[in-house]
């Protein structure tokens, strides 16, 4: 894949720091020494975090900044990573979905940033355009119907958005017939090291778990 910064995107952050992870795979419906790392990281959290402290750590953080320069309120559009650790800290379960989902979802409890996951196969072209989104801008976010995506960080292929920090589209959702798998970790926070190491971290779960095979990394910015 190609991936483009907007201009847009880099006056509200401009020390922003991406990572592609993309590789051949085979998903499954569950994988148990998976989700024995859900129960692990679950409990770190509740042993090291509150709902309020949740908002300070730095990928967190700094999602939420460049909401509020784009125009997004981070608390009723929350990122990813703060709905899935917030839910855990709160005492509930993760949504089990299937492999693939699921070690996108560990990854990102592991570092704090909003990960997207797509089934690449799916995208319209061989490029993503990282922008903001746009007034009345027709979005399905997945599980949540139409999603106001108006100053919302959004990727587009040619023909439209596929993934925010908030929810990825249901046009370029994974499922269990997903082979060609695309990750994007988004790196608010500029922190180059811990991207990387979210991106290598993910390499190690997709060849792990999902037979993961010709699996590359490239950063953007």
């Amino acid at each position: 894949m190609h991936i483009i910064v907007s201009p847009e995107i880099a006056q509200v952050c401009p020390g922003f720091v991406g990572a592609c992870v993309e590789a051949r795979v085979a998903n499954s419906p569950y994988s148990e020494a998976l989700w024995q790392e859900v129960e692990r990281l679950a409990q770190n959290c509740r042993n090291t975090l509150t709902t309020e402290t949740l908002k300070e750590l730095p990928p967190i953080a700094a999602t939420r900044r460049v909401y509020r320069a784009c125009g997004k309120d981070p608390s009723r559009y929350r990122p990813a990573s703060e709905q899935l650790i917030r839910r855990l800290l709160q005492g509930k379960q993760l949504y089990q979905i299937d492999t693939l989902v699921d070690l996108v979802n560990v990854a990102s409890i592991a570092y704090g940033y909003s990960i997207g996951g797509f089934d690449a196969d799916k995208f319209e072209g061989d490029t993503l355009t990282l922008g903001v989104g746009r007034k009345d801008e027709p979005y399905e976010g997945i599980g949540r119907g139409m999603l106001n995506i108006e100053g919302l960080p959004v990727y587009r292929d040619s023909i439209g958005g596929v993934g925010t920090p908030t929810s990825d589209n249901e046009r370029t959702k994974i499922t269990l017939e997903t082979t060609h798998l695309v990750v994007l970790v988004n790196g608010y926070d500029g922190n180059r090291q811990r991207v990387a190491d979210n991106a290598s971290y993910l390499q190690q779960l997709v060849e792990q778990y999902a037979q993961g095979r010709e699996c590359t990394i490239q950063f953007f910015r």
